[in-house]
């Protein structure tokens, strides 16, 4: 069986601030850091030159199918992770945002575009369904659009059999258990995990998380402890799935 690894995309150094990369460390867990902090022009836009760069950077090695991508300013990281794919996935996005405006730049990358992108860049993504924005669920044919606290059966048996493509950001959460510098849902991680008990249990492309609330955005120590018991809960949830 291939090994797994984590491969994480350090935009900000968060990860070393909140002492997450230290717990990794101590409990043998295998990750590859990339530093991206050197490269100008990626918060929350990302221009073409930094996009380029990112890209360059980052080539999941085999194994590495657990991905960090640091603050929601660098959700497009899914963007350019999933455009590699070159056989036919489903996108399934938890989020408080759905992240498929049109760019208030035109052409250029974005955390709240990056999604419209990658429907129109990526011929192998079928399907998009988002959980979370306005507390429901929806898919991009519009064929579902209802409160999800109605639980998520229909997605469950619309990808049966189908490759997924997980990506989670933390605002979905309420800010009891996650601190970002986005507005953020009401979800508890409890709730979180229970979608994730079925989706994990799909074919897999992969599964990227982000949310990170750095000091440079104005973290508090609180702030980072609270982020930091959330990422080692869901690394190890998670963990436990892709380990089968």
């Amino acid at each position: 069986m291939m090994k797994l690894s984590l491969l994480i995309a350090d935009f900000t150094g968060v990860y070393a601030e909140e002492g997450f990369l230290q717990k990794l460390q101590e409990r043998g867990v295998s990750y590859r850091l990339v530093g991206l902090g050197d490269i100008e022009g990626t918060t929350c836009y990302c221009d073409p030159d930094a996009e380029a760069e990112i890209s360059r950077r980052l080539v999941p090695q085999p194994g590495e199918r657990m991905r960090w991508i640091d603050s929601g300013d660098y959700h497009y990281v899914t963007r350019i992770l999933a455009a590699r794919e070159q056989a036919p996935f489903t996108l399934v996005l938890v989020d408080n945002h759905p992240d498929d405006q049109a760019p208030a730049f035109g052409g250029v990358l974005s955390c709240g575009s990056w999604v419209r992108d990658l429907r129109e860049a990526s011929p192998m993504l079928e399907e998009v369904w988002t959980l979370g924005p306005d507390h429901r669920i929806r898919n991009a044919s519009g064929t579902v659009d209802r409160e999800l606290e109605a639980g998520i059966d229909d997605l469950l048996e619309a990808v049966e059999g189908k490759r997924v493509y997980l990506s989670i950001d933390k605002d979905v959460l309420g800010r009891e258990w996650s601190r970002t510098d986005w507005s953020q849902g009401t979800y508890s991680p409890a709730q979180l995990k229970g979608w994730l008990d079925g989706l994990l249990k799909q074919e897999l492309v992969a599964v990227d998380l982000c949310g990170e609330l750095s000091p440079e955005k104005g973290a508090t120590p609180e702030d980072l402890r609270v982020n930091f018991e959330l990422n080692v809960e869901l690394q190890e949830f998670i963990l436990s799935y892709l380990k089968r």
